[in-house]
Order: C-alpha cells, then sequence, then structure tokens
C-alpha cells in the first residue's frame, strides 16, 4: 500500500507543485492531491474540502505538505490531521514532494524523515561565476598529477 500525498497550499501553488510532480511521475497521480486555498475562502469550506479530498487515507497513511506555518493553508491541515495518523509537514517546496513522491510506499514515519531530507537539501546558495573569472589551482599545470 502507497501513502496519498496531500497538499495544501495558497493559490495557486498545491496544483502547481502537483502539476510538476506529474510532469515527472506521472503514474503516480492517484498518489498525490492538491487543494488550493484562495484569499477569500472560509476555513471551515476549505477543512470541509480538505476532508474530502483525504479520504480514507486520512486514517490509512496520509502526508500532509502545506506552504507556509501560521497561515489558513496551514491551520486547516493541523485540523485535518489531528487526531488521525496523519502526518505534517509545512514549508513545502518541490526536492521535498519528490522526495515524498518518490519514497510513498515506506512507512509514514520514514516518509515524513525522507520528506525533511529532500527538501532541505534541496535549499542551497549557489553561487555563479563567470568560468574566465574563476582560478582553480587543480587545473594549473603545476598541481596536474596525470590521473584519470
Amino acid at each position: 500500500m502507497s501513502n496519498r500525498i496531500l497538499i495544501i497550499a495558497h493559490a495557486p501553488l498545491a496544483q502547481a507543485l502537483r502539476d510538476c510532480a506529474m510532469h515527472v511521475y506521472g503514474e503516480c497521480s492517484a498518489d498525490v492531491i492538491a487543494l488550493d486555498v484562495c484569499a477569500d475562502a472560509d476555513p471551515e469550506d476549505t477543512l470541509a474540502q480538505a476532508i474530502h479530498a483525504a479520504g480514507t487515507a486520512l486514517h490509512e497513511g496520509l502526508l500532509v505538505l502545506t506552504d507556509i506555518f501560521g497561515a489558513t493553508p496551514a491551520n486547516v491541515a493541523q485540523k485535518l490531521v489531528a487526531g488521525s495518523s496523519a502526518k505534517l509537514i509545512a514549508g513545502v517546496n518541490l526536492p521535498m514532494l519528490y522526495r515524498s513522491v518518490c519514497y510513498r510506499h515506506e512507512p509514514l514515519e520514514a516518509l515524513v524523515a525522507r520528506a525533511l531530507t529532500g527538501g532541505t537539501q534541496g535549499v542551497m546558495q549557489v553561487a555563479f561565476t563567470a568560468p574566465q573569472a574563476q582560478h582553480n589551482p587543480i587545473h594549473d599545470q603545476k598541481y596536474h598529477d596525470h590521473q584519470q
């Protein structure tokens, strides 16, 4: 059995993240659900939509990913998972979602750890230096040792 993944985020982020995941992992479309929360959405209506979207997965294996802790989507997600076996992670990003999709067959606790690792390892500062301005002593002739 596979865990399901429910993304609850500010519109249009949830569906956009799902679309990105389906671009790479189209075979898991039944396991990844998106719920976009519009700015004027009533939290109680959103909770009802989330309960409907989660379905039986709420008690069978559900990882809920949300965007910003403390915002309406996360608050709805907290109410959704309260009293269930579902797990909730705030701060969703695409590397986290990809990792979650890849390992959705693992036990839920292991899936949470994989998702957190994917999310944190996917965030990094990337420095850009033009190739002509780079100086790498490894490529200098005096460091050349003829190894491949």
